[in-house]
């Protein structure tokens, strides 16, 4: 080649260079572009909903903001009753309960399914391998004499390869999807806590009811014994002359009855055992043993640290899972609205084919294909607007859903602090009539002796004696009944050491 050609030659070669940079430059910028695009995604933006709180609660003085670390009262408050037995039974519950092992199954039904949300934004590939062996009929000539004859040719057909699909995800329909996988695990996180604070209400209150109703036998127990020994004093008076056959018949009704009371209190006794069995995740009886003898009612500890009506929106797990429900369901309008725009997609393809295994895999052998694809659901508009409709309409009913969870949380609130309030003041006034009614019978029953009264009165003394002694026995269990209420109103059971089934 002459010079001049080979100048010419290197002449065009330089000025090919521009435009390979500017090609480049274009890449650049497409790239650049799809980026951003990108980072948009269609549909409404979660915003958390505003509620209008009260400043302080109707029933009770303002408290100091109540302790929700792991390590404050609000996270195990029910070590302040001070009873071991208790204490035990609720921590065998956080680990074995059924319900609680259904919530952390969920969690992890969630979490796979974010998982699944998050596969989805990238390519995806599928590999396939293939053998075929095909007999094709073929008609050949018999011979020098004419004819024909048909014989089978065999032949093998080897296939490999992959083929792959990226969906890019340009108007965010699949990072909403995302979205809302991430929303919906966060609800199932939440609802296991609010498990952990229904459950150890639950197992306190049952607890409290079986040791409520070993007192009441006792106090029964106790009234039939004064009971029989009135009902005999009054045999031997009417033995002496100085009674009647109806202050015998009084009498002995009188302890009958209360007798009579004591199966049902038993049976009542052996149905709360079973409860805690079954709350514990164990048989029925598999308690037996350890609850059946009598301990008292454990003491009431001081009233807990209402704080801020606002605080409920921290620390009520319902509440925090109705604000993920609702984030999830507004993530799942921008899912239905991208529907109404164009979808882009990139396919690719690589084969081997070959009629043998030894040349399978060879280079040569190769077929490939590559390219971007786009569809669009152009024709289903009203479709597509009805499913957007749809999904405007959960969203609202998941918003109305969260304001009717805090109303609720709010009155549970306000109804636990207005019955511990009263409870206190009747058992204050139970108290007074103990003390008075056991001075009426020990009066009673001394002038009977001495003819002074007739039998009504010591009947009449006994059976408020003993009505007295039940109902304040039944409002200790009250008493601590409602501050159990009161804690779980305030979503006081769980902390963050309950997080290791989370996020």
């Amino acid at each position: 080649m002459s010079e001049e050609g080979m100048k010419g030659r290197g002449h065009r070669g330089l000025t090919r260079a521009p435009g390979g940079l500017r090609g480049l430059g274009r890449a650049f910028l497409v790239g650049a572009l799809l980026w951003v695009i990108q980072g948009c995604a269609v549909g409404p933006d979660f915003r958390k909903p505003e509620m209008r709180m009260p400043g302080e609660w109707v029933e009770g003085p303002l408290a100091p903001e109540p302790d929700s670390s792991p390590e404050g009262g609000m996270a195990r408050w029910w070590d302040l009753f001070q009873d071991p037995v208790l204490s035990s039974l609720v921590e065998r519950a956080l680990g074995s309960n059924l319900d609680l092992k259904l919530a952390e199954a969920r969690i992890a039904q969630a979490r796979a399914a974010r998982a699944a949300a998050i596969g989805s934004l990238g390519p995806q590939v599928q590999g396939s391998a293939a053998f075929r062996r095909t007999r094709t009929p073929v008609t050949l000539p018999s011979g020098p004499g004419g004819g024909e004859k048909t014989k089978g040719l065999i032949s093998d057909h080897y296939e490999a390869g992959f083929d792959s699909a990226w969906e890019l995800d340009l108007f965010g329909g699949r990072r909403r999807g995302l979205e809302a996988s991430q929303a919906d695990l966060l609800a199932a996180v939440e609802n296991r806590r609010d498990v952990l604070v229904s459950l150890a209400a639950e197992v306190a209150r049952e607890y409290l009811e079986l040791r409520t109703l070993q007192e009441r036998i006792l106090v029964a127990r106790k009234n039939l014994d004064a009971q029989r020994r009135t009902a005999e004093i009054t045999r031997k008076r009417f033995e002496a002359g100085f009674a009647s056959g109806l202050d015998v018949a009084n009498a002995r009704a009188q302890a009958a009855t209360t007798e009579a009371q004591i199966p049902v209190l038993q049976a009542s006794e052996r149905q709360r055992v079973y409860a805690l069995g079954l709350l514990l995740g164990q048989e029925p009886g598999a308690l037996l043993e350890e609850l059946s003898r009598p301990a008292g009612l454990p003491q009431a500890p001081p009233a807990a640290p209402v704080g801020l009506p606002s605080e409920l929106l921290r620390r009520r797990p319902d509440i925090r899972k109705a604000e993920a429900e609702l984030h999830a369901a507004t993530a799942r309008v921008g899912v239905a609205v991208a529907e109404l725009f164009p979808k882009f997609t990139i396919t690719g393809s690589l084969s081997f084919q070959a009629s043998d295994a030894t040349s399978w895999f060879n280079w040569v052998q190769r077929i490939w294909s590559f390219g971007p694809g786009v569809s669009w659901r152009l024709f289903e508009t009203g479709r597509v607007r009805a499913e957007i409709a749809q999904r405007e309409a959960l969203q609202e009913q998941a918003l109305i859903s969260y304001k009717q969870t805090v109303l609720e949380a709010l009155k549970e609130v306000e109804d636990a602090l207005v019955a511990a309030a009263r409870e206190e003041e009747h058992r204050r006034a139970l108290l007074e009539a103990v003390e008075a009614n056991r001075k009426a019978v020990d009066l009673a029953l001394r002038l009977y002796v001495e003819g002074q009264t007739d039998f009504l009165n010591v009947l009449q003394a006994q059976r408020a004696l003993y009505g007295s002694e039940d109902d304040l026995i039944q409002s200790l269990r009250n008493s601590c009944v409602q501050l159990v209420a009161l804690y779980k109103a305030l979503g006081g059971g769980w902390g963050e050491e309950s997080l290791e089934t989370g996020l």
